[in-house]
C-alpha cells in the first residue's frame, strides 16, 4: 500500500474515533432537508490497464467463504432454498427483482435477483451472517482488518471503470472488493458501529453507480420505467424504507411503527409535489406545510414529523441516509410516534410520522 494511501485511511481512522464523523458534502442537510447529488460522470479515452485499487491493491483479498455474501451468482432456487418463499417482490430501477425476506426484523434481508440469478444483497438484519464483517461491528475493527482506497477499478466487457471515493464515501459508506464482490458498508456515524451491508456484482454496481465514476469504453445503460412500471418501483420503495425504518426502530429497542395508508397518501402527494414542481421543501407552495397537508387528510394526531429526501438511489441509501442526518435520526427514531406513511415519487421520499390521538 502507498505510504501516502496509509497515511490518509489512519488519519480518516482517527478522525472518526476522536470527533466523529462530519456531514456529509454530497448532502445538503440542515435536518430539514436531505437531498443526495448524482453522482459525478466522467467519460476519459483510456484507463490504466491491469490496475485495481491502486499500486498497493493489485490483488484483492478472498471472496467471503461463509455467508449470505455466497449467494451472490447463485440460482434463486438456492435462495429460497435458504431462505424459503420471499415475504413479496419488489420491482427496482436496475433491472433486478427485491426479494424481500422480513418475517424478523433481526433477519431483515433484501436480495436482487436478475434472469434467476442473485445479483446483489442488501443485509441490515443484526441475526443475519454478513461474514466477514458483523452487523454491530466497530468501525475501528473494520478499519484495522480491511483495506479501502479512494479508487475501485473494474473491467468488464472489454470496457474500464474506476469509482472514485470522496473522503466522506470512506467515512461513512465505503467498499471493499473481496474476490469478485463488492461490498458496500454502511457506517452509523452516531453510534461508531457497521449498520448494514450490501454485497453486489461488477455489473451492478456499474449499473447503480453509487460514487463518481470515471470509465473508458461504454457505459451499461438501464431502461427507463414505463408509468406502470415507476408505479410499482414507488410502491415497493415506499415498502422497504416502511420496513427498514421498523429494523432501525427495533434495534434501539422501540416499538415498530404501523403503517398508515391515509398519512401514506399525504405523503407521495408531497413527494409527487415537489418533483413536479422541482420544489424540494417540508413546505409546499400549494398544499402549505405538514399541518395543512394532515388537515387536508383528516388527521386526527397529538404530534407530527416529516422526512424528505431527493436523489437517492434506492430505499436502503435514503434510509441510512437519514439516519446519519441528527433531525431526521430523531424522527426515526421517536418513541412516541406510532404510525408512518411512507410516499415515494420516482427520486423524491416523504415520510410521515404522527402519534395518534387515544381512543
Amino acid at each position: 500500500m502507498p505510504l501516502r494511501t496509509l497515511s490518509r485511511i489512519l488519519i480518516l481512522s482517527v478522525v472518526f474515533l476522536t470527533i466523529g464523523f462530519y456531514v456529509s458534502i454530497n448532502e445538503k442537510n440542515d435536518d430539514n432537508v436531505l437531498i443526495k447529488e448524482d453522482p459525478t460522470l466522467k467519460m476519459k479515452q483510456s484507463l490504466p490497464q491491469g490496475l485495481n485499487n491502486q499500486e498497493g491493491n493489485k490483488t484483492s483479498l478472498e471472496k467471503p467463504k461463509e455467508g449470505v455474501a455466497l449467494l451472490i451468482g447463485q440460482d434463486v432456487s438456492v435462495l429460497e432454498k435458504e431462505f424459503g418463499a420471499p415475504t413479496r417482490i419488489d420491482e427496482s430501477l436496475y433491472g433486478y427483482q427485491w426479494y424481500i425476506y422480513k418475517q424478523n426484523y433481526n433477519r431483515y434481508l433484501q436480495v436482487g435477483v436478475e434472469n434467476n440469478q442473485v445479483v446483489t444483497i442488501f443485509a441490515i438484519g443484526e441475526t443475519l451472517d454478513v461474514a466477514p464483517f458483523e452487523i454491530g461491528q466497530p468501525v475501528e475493527e473494520i478499519f484495522n482488518t480491511q483495506y479501502f482506497d479512494t479508487n475501485i477499478n473494474l473491467e468488464v466487457n472489454g470496457n474500464s471503470y474506476r469509482f472514485e471515493l470522496n473522503d466522506n464515501d470512506l467515512n461513512l459508506r465505503p467498499m471493499v472488493k473481496l474476490g469478485d464482490l463488492y461490498v458496500q458498508l454502511y457506517i452509523d456515524r452516531i453510534t461508531g458501529n457497521l449498520s448494514s451491508v450490501r454485497f453486489l456484482n461488477a455489473e451492478t454496481l456499474i449499473k447503480q453507480r453509487p460514487y463518481e465514476l470515471v470509465y473508458s469504453g461504454e457505459l451499461p445503460q438501464v431502461e427507463g420505467p414505463s408509468e406502470e412500471a415507476w408505479k410499482l418501483i414507488e410502491d415497493g420503495m415506499a415498502q422497504e424504507i416502511f420496513d427498514i425504518t421498523n429494523v432501525l426502530r427495533v434495534r434501539n429497542k422501540l416499538k415498530p411503527l404501523i403503517w398508515d395508508e391515509v398519512i401514506a397518501d399525504a405523503a407521495f402527494g408531497h413527494s409527487r409535489d415537489m418533483a413536479e414542481n422541482d420544489d424540494f421543501s417540508h413546505t409546499s407552495k400549494k398544499f402549505g406545510d405538514l399541518t395543512n397537508r394532515l388537515k387536508a387528510a383528516k388527521v386526527a394526531y397529538v404530534s407530527a414529523g416529516e422526512n424528505i429526501a431527493a436523489k437517492y438511489s434506492d430505499a436502503p441509501a435514503v434510509v441510512e441516509g437519514w439516519l446519519n442526518s441528527k433531525g431526521h435520526r430523531d424522527k426515526l427514531l421517536n418513541k412516541d410516534y406510532s404510525h408512518l406513511g411512507v410516499g415515494v415519487y420516482q427520486k423524491y421520499y416523504t415520510q410521515n410520522f404522527i402519534q395518534k390521538v387515544e381512543q
